[in-house]
């Protein structure tokens, strides 16, 4: 199933198409290098073809468009997942990058929710760490996603992060895994 979204305000311009029939390809530029670069892995990890287009106020910072980012591709893949039809909804993963272990625990609930405890300060190359709630923050309520994301140990950032992309990406990419069943997952009968 495909999805296109986009945003403009006078603070940014975003276009996404999301496919949940991909394989992970991925075309995605938001004039912030590090953040690409996890959002290249989320593509990867979740299956799901991103094609992503971003401009934004980046001579100001990157908050406006990390933060727009997640509004976006959060709304595009809530076209895609409501309503829910028969597939698992709930979907988890713990990610290893080297010395980080990071956990993410998703329920497709139509319920936006963020537990978010990832320690993280500074920054990464010249990405400030903290866009990445921000960036959660976003996705979550607009994907109406429930999501639990913490580290279980870690020091360095870069893998912390990329771990927490990745960890989401596959908890996203089991929670959609289609069932054989005709059900809705939930005893309401409707999410």
């Amino acid at each position: 199933m495909k999805a296109e979204y986009s945003r403009k305000t006078r603070e940014t311009n975003i276009k996404v198409v999301l496919d949940t029939d991909g394989n992970g390809k991925n075309s995605i530029f938001t004039g912030v290098g590090f953040f690409d670069h996890m959002l290249e892995a989320f593509a990867k990890h979740s299956w799901l073809d991103l094609d992503l287009q971003a401009e934004g106020d980046i001579h100001i910072d990157d908050h406006h468009t990390v933060e727009d980012v997640g509004i976006v591709l959060g709304t595009a893949l809530a076209k895609i997942l409501y309503p829910v039809g028969a597939i698992e909804r709930f979907g988890g993963a713990e990610i290893v990058m080297d010395e980080a272990l990071i956990s993410c625990q998703i329920d497709i609930s139509n319920r936006p929710y963020l537990y978010f405890d990832l320690p993280l300060s500074g920054k990464v190359g010249n990405f400030d760490t903290e866009l990445v709630e921000e960036f959660f923050r976003a996705f979550v309520q607009n994907s109406k996603l429930s999501v639990h994301l913490y580290m279980i140990r870690g020091k360095n950032q870069h893998h912390i992060i990329e771990g927490a992309f990745k960890s989401l990406a596959v908890a996203i990419r089991r929670a959609m895994k289609k069932i054989d069943k005709d059900t809705i997952p939930s005893t309401k009968g409707v999410l």
